[in-house]
Formats: structure tokens, sequence, C-alpha cells
């Protein structure tokens, strides 16, 4: 029998119900609306299921899957590479530079790949000096390809360096000594490893190219460039065609759902690919060819990282800082995205902490032998449950919704910030339970006999022990939703702006030189969350001193 009390835990379930309402408002309110919205007008919905967007959801499913082959079939020789030099110079340097485009936002990422293969980058100046009379065109399926390769490609070598580290060293041991060749090692060696792990980082690439929306709208080269998120935010933004917005929102959902059942059924990756400790060692000695073969496969994608983050950063250099922080403008959209973006963080860290303290709370009731509860499964799943529904499904949702009481831009701070909060949760949960898990398991046995609870049991026992994974939940969420533009590209309006709205603003006028500049404030406010977020994840805990 437990030696604490039920009554130490009714407030703890009560936040986490609060937390599970605020999700369910959010998705279901949206789907809500959709389904209302259809039932009003149904010839309408029904008339949007045309060619149009059946040809809009093929191109969907043709860029997510051209992306996904492109990024794993191209990530497959680097991780090999990498993993067979172990001690190659700057192969660290090499896995953290794959780790920044997870933490660029999107639209800055575009910028620093048209400064490289747009119509007046790096490429095309170089073949215009040489005279080759070349000039790249990166609009349309081929520059969605290459900005989901740039972004998925890192993703995809870390996480089969993770799969590849998990083969034992006697099998490299026992390769060395019966002399495998190249083919040999990876047919019979490296092949069954990367196959455990290959649906799932399949799966989780071609998904994140599903619902891809910055890209595709800085990048698409119009209708036949066009993916369904995409076509949502020109529904209503431009066309506001209510009956094919629900069309194209009902296809999406239903598409999205389909491809989590089938994620689902391929596994995971393992999530040891976002460590940088690769410690397997290789006995066999490689032949100097193979040498060759494989610096130059690390060398090629390193430069396809590393220069448009640099063309990036060059560009933006080159902008006028001095003109462009004289603007009201600019001030203004900085502000707001820090202010929306530190709500949302501070939103989302809130409700994650009480998904996982009612959670543990909950679990820490249950009889010995108890399957869990409806209740108990929501507090344990409800967090990730929101990924479902797409931040573009949310926002089209709400946005119809509120149409009919308010101007739907009147709630762009309110919406910006839910959503944000909801789609940075599963990632601050994930980042909060096993700290929460452990030191309750420690302490509340303690607790309940001394009878320290509520504000006193926070601020002695849980907040030394919270306070560095709530810093690096909070550092990680605010960095997603400093990059976010879905929700405020569908509500934002000249009353609010954020950096990546008013940096689209500038792109579609085409000042270039303005753009390249806030992209650099962004890229540089976005990626000094991250590496706080990394820092705070990979310090070492303070060690407790025994009694």
């Amino acid at each position: 029998m437990s030696l604490i009390p039920r009554t130490t835990f009714p407030a703890k379930p009560l936040a986490g119900a609060i937390a599970l309402a605020f999700l369910a408002l959010l998705a279901g309110g949206a789907l809500f609306s959709l389904a209302f919205e259809a039932s009003r007008d149904e010839s309408g919905a029904f008339a949007a299921f045309d060619a149009y967007l059946w040809r809009v959801a093929r191109f969907t499913l043709l860029q997510a899957l051209l992306s996904t082959l492109l990024s794993v079939g191209l990530a497959l020789p680097v991780a090999r590479a990498l993993h067979a030099h172990q001690h190659f110079i700057g192969r660290a340097f090499i896995l953290r530079l794959f780790a920044l485009p997870l933490a660029l936002p999107a639209l800055v990422a575009v910028l620093g790949i048209t400064s490289i293969y747009g119509r007046a980058g790096f490429i095309a100046k170089t073949a215009h000096y040489f005279d080759f009379g070349f000039t790249p065109d990166i609009y349309g399926l081929t520059g969605i390809l290459l900005a989901h390769v740039f972004f998925n490609l890192p993703l995809a070598v870390r996480l089969l360096l993770a799969g590849l580290d998990s083969i034992p060293p006697d099998y490299w041991k026992l390769s060395a000594q019966l002399g495998m060749g190249s083919g040999s090692r990876f047919r019979l060696i490296e092949w069954p490893a990367i196959a455990r792990s290959l649906p799932g980082i399949m799966g989780l690439v071609f998904m994140l190219c599903v619902t891809s929306f910055t890209i595709v709208l800085t990048l698409g080269g119009g209708p036949r460039a066009t993916t369904l998120e995409v076509a949502i935010y020109q529904a209503l933004h431009y066309d506001f065609d209510i009956g094919r917005a629900v069309a194209l929102t009902l296809t999406q959902l239903a598409l999205t759902l389909a491809i989590l059942f089938l994620f689902r059924l391929t596994g995971r990756p393992t999530e040891e690919g976002f460590s940088l400790a690769i410690t397997t060692r290789r006995y066999e000695k490689l032949r100097p060819g193979e040498r060759l073969i494989d610096l130059s496969v690390i060398l090629l994608a390193f430069l396809f990282v590393a220069l448009p983050i640099a063309g990036m950063v060059i560009s933006g250099l080159v902008a006028d800082f001095g003109r462009l922080f004289s603007e009201r403008s600019v001030w203004r959209a900085i502000a707001t995205s820090l202010i929306l973006g530190g709500a949302a963080a501070l939103l989302s860290v809130i409700l994650s902490l009480a998904l996982v303290a009612a959670r543990e709370a909950v679990a820490s009731g249950r009889k010995m032998g108890r399957k869990q509860s409806f209740f108990e499964r929501g507090l344990d799943t409800g967090a990730s449950l929101i990924l479902v529904v797409p931040p573009i499904i949310i926002g089209a949702g709400w946005f119809i919704l509120l149409r009919h009481f308010a101007d739907p831009f009147d709630f762009a701070p309110w919406m910006v910030i839910s959503v944000n909060a909801a789609m940075a949760m599963p990632f601050a949960v994930r980042l909060l339970r096993p700290t929460w898990d452990t030191e309750s398991a420690r302490h509340n046995r303690l607790c309940a006999q001394l009878g320290i609870s509520g504000w006193t049991r926070l601020r002695l026992v849980d907040w030394p022990v919270l306070r560095r994974p709530l810093s690096v939940a909070f550092a990680f969420a605010m960095a997603l939703s400093l990059g976010d533009l879905g929700t405020i590209a569908l509500f934002g309006s000249d009353a609010v702006q954020t950096l990546p709205y008013l940096l689209l603003q500038r792109m579609g006028s085409y000042r270039t030189l303005d753009a390249a500049g806030l992209a650099l404030i962004l890229g540089v406010l976005s990626l000094g969350l991250m590496m706080l977020a990394d820092r705070g994840s990979q310090a070492s805990p303070r060690k407790e001193e025994r009694p």
C-alpha cells in the first residue's frame, strides 16, 4: 500500500485535465468549425472536390515521396562514410553542423538556399563570370526538393548513424579478421542494422514533407507546385473561398491521419541519432580508393549543408542594418515575435508540466495490477495527439469559426500563442517527464511523511531539480515559435506582424537585401535559443550529496 495519501493529489489531476481540455478545445474547435461549415453549404464543399483539389493532393504526395527518397537515399552513403571514419578531423564539427538545419526557421533557410542556387545566387554568378550561360531556376518542384533535402538529409544522417552505432563491436572485429570488402560489410553487417530503422526514418521524413508549408509557399512555382496546406492558405487569404478551404482542409486531415497510421505501423527511428557520441570501434583498414570515395562524399554533404548557411550569413551582413533598425516596423516585429514567442513558450511549459505531474500522480495512485484509465492514457499521449492536426488546419478552422463573431484578425495574438504553445508541447513533455518521474519516485514518500506539499514542496524540492529542464523546454519552445509562419500567415496583418511575417512581406515586394537582413536577425535569435537549449540539455546535473 502506498504511503502517499490520495488527498495530496487532487490539484495535479485537475491541472492535467485543464491542459487536456485546452488541447481538445484547440483541435476540436477547429474540426467542429470545418464540419459545421461543410454542413451549412454541402453543395459548395462537395463542389470544391474537383480536379484542382486532386491535382494539389497528388502533388503533395509526389513532392513528399521524391523528397523522402532523395533525402534518405543520399543520407545512406554519408552516414556510412561518417561511421567508417571515427577519427576523421572535423567529424564532430560536421555532426554539429548537421544539427543547424533543425534549428533554423524554414524561411531563413530558404533565403540561404536562394543565395546559392537562385537566379542571382552564387552558382548563377559564377556561371556568368565564366560565360557558361547557365541560369538556375529553383522555383517549382526543383526548389521544393532542394530545400527539403537540405532540411532532412542531416536529420536522416544522424538517425542512420544511430542505427550503425547499435552494431556490436565484435561484428567489426570479425569482419576485419575475415578481410571483408565494402560490399560484404554493407550487405552482411550494416544493412541489417539500417533496415531496422529505415522505415521509421522514411516515415518521419515523409510526414515532415507532407506538412511542409513555408518551403512550398516561398519556392512553389504557382498552381502546378502547390500543396494542400498552401492551397488552404491561398483559399482563405486571397480568394476567401470558404467551401474550397473546407474541402482542402478535410483532405489534408484525412491524408495526415492516414500517414500517421502508416507511420505507426513502420515504427519510429531510434532517438540516439541526436547524440554526438558515436563510440563504435572499427577494426578494418580501408583501401585508398574507399577512403577517397568516403571523404569525397563527406565533403559534398558538408558543402551542401554549409553553403546555404554561409550564404544566408553573407547576404544578411550586406543588408543596411542602420536603415533596418531605424524602421519602426522592424522593431515592432522583433518585439511582437519575442512577446508572442515568450508567451507561447511559457504557456507550453506550464501545460506540459501539468500533464507530466498529473500523469505521474494518477499512475502513483493506481493500484498494482490495474490497467490505465482513459484519463491516464489521455495524460500520457495527449500532448502528442495534437500533432495529428497540423497548425494550418487548426488556424483554418478557427479562422472560419471566428469570422462569425468578429474580425478574425483581431484574434491574431491569441491564436499564434495558443497554436505555437500546443505544437511545442510534445517536445516539452519529453524534456520534462524523465526528470519529474525520477524525482517524484525519490521524494514522494519522504515529502508525504514530512507533510511537505504545495508551493513549499515546489520551492524546496521540485524547483532545484526542474529548473534546468524547464529552462531548456522554454528556450526550445520559444525558438520554434519565433520561426513559425503557419498561423501568422493566416491571422497576420499590418497591426500584428512577427519577424517571419515581415520577412515574407519584404520577399514578396522584392526587397531582397531587407529580407536577407531580417533573415539574419531571425536566424541569430532562433539559433541562440537553440544553443541555450542544447547547452542546458547536455550540462551535467548537480550531484546530490548522500546523507
